[in-house]
């Protein structure tokens, strides 16, 4: 056995001194964590309380989306049947509208648009004549030459069906509205309603004005047979004194030309066919679709309606104005 050391009284001072110390250590421990515990919890809380707000919000956000687009889809009803209506006074409108859909859709595409952004166009390009709901048919149907006042008064179907269009927050019907003012502004300046210039006009008028003009002349009417597709390319390229290229936006007018091959098919694919089977615009999913750019339709909107196609009653023999 061996004999004690001289300094075991102050090693065993030491140890207690060292189990204090732990212990003192371990009481502190303790305190921390049991803060930490509580801290998890009121963060657990506060985490829970907040999926519990968004969920709230989703739910809020949710009823409000469905909310606007009935809204929408109410507007956009009364837009379509203006629409319907042009097509009742103007035999030609529905089977222009529908080949307009897809003359700019084309461009757009040829020009590297968003897809989005295309099938907005797609959607708002058979407003562009929607104004000539408020010309007088003594104007709009008169297989003659208009004199200055009647003229005077076709113009105004630009302005018209702008202010039919405005005031409403949709993208849809916003870009309705520019393109029903501004799809007869010229680039050189010479077009109306207000004579805008060069990159002035949106772009949106300056591919409708290269399609609608083309439209035109492969059309017939009282006073001209329609002309092929090389002489209407011609004339939109080449100019016959009316019509000339600086009308147009050079940059849409060198797209028109790389895909002049699909207008004519357009026009030969569309020629006979009404709006109402060439466009979904009574697809209200789908036009909220293309409002929103790309969301989910509400599920509260129900299915979309289909409406019978009827042959219009007037046989005017007349010229499409404007």
């Amino acid at each position: 056995m061996s004999p004690p050391t001289e300094n075991a009284p102050g090693s065993e001072q030491s140890l207690h001194a060292s189990q204090a110390q732990l212990s003192l250590y371990a009481r502190d421990l303790k305190a921390v964590v049991a803060a930490e515990q509580e801290k998890s919890q009121a963060l657990e809380a506060a985490n829970h309380q907040l999926k519990v707000y968004a969920r709230d919000l989703r739910a809020a956000l949710e009823a409000q989306r469905c909310k606007t687009n009935d809204l929408e889809n109410a507007y956009l009803d009364s837009v379509r049947r203006l629409i319907l209506a042009s097509q009742y006074k103007d035999e030609e409108t529905g089977a222009h509208i529908v080949r307009l859909s897809h003359y700019v859709k084309a461009l757009a595409l040829h020009l590297k648009w968003e897809s989005s952004a295309v099938d907005l166009l797609f959607a708002a390009a058979p407003m562009h004549d929607v104004g000539k709901i408020a010309v007088p048919d003594a104007v709009l149907l008169k297989p003659g030459p208009l004199d200055k006042g009647e003229w005077k008064v076709m113009k105004g179907h630009t302005t018209y069906g702008a202010s039919l269009l405005q005031g409403s927050s949709s993208p849809l019907l916003e870009l309705g509205r520019e393109i029903a003012l501004n799809h007869h502004e010229r680039w050189d300046g010479s077009g109306y309603p207000s004579g805008l210039r060069g990159e002035e006009i949106p772009l949106s008028a300056r591919l409708l004005i290269v399609a609608d003009q083309y439209d035109a002349l492969r059309s017939e009417r009282p006073y001209k047979s329609a002309f092929d597709h090389p002489h209407a390319r011609h004339i939109i390229l080449i100019g016959d004194g009316r019509t000339l290229p600086q009308h147009f936006d050079p940059d849409v007018l060198q797209a028109f030309n790389d895909i002049g091959p699909q207008f004519e098919a357009i026009h030969a694919r569309r020629g006979t066919r009404s709006v109402l089977s060439g466009i979904k615009f009574s697809d209200h999913a789908g036009i909220v679709r293309a409002l929103r750019w790309g969301e989910e339709p509400c599920p509260t909107m129900g299915k979309p309606y289909r409406t019978r196609e009827a042959a219009s009653p007037l046989r005017h023999d007349h010229r499409a104005r404007g």
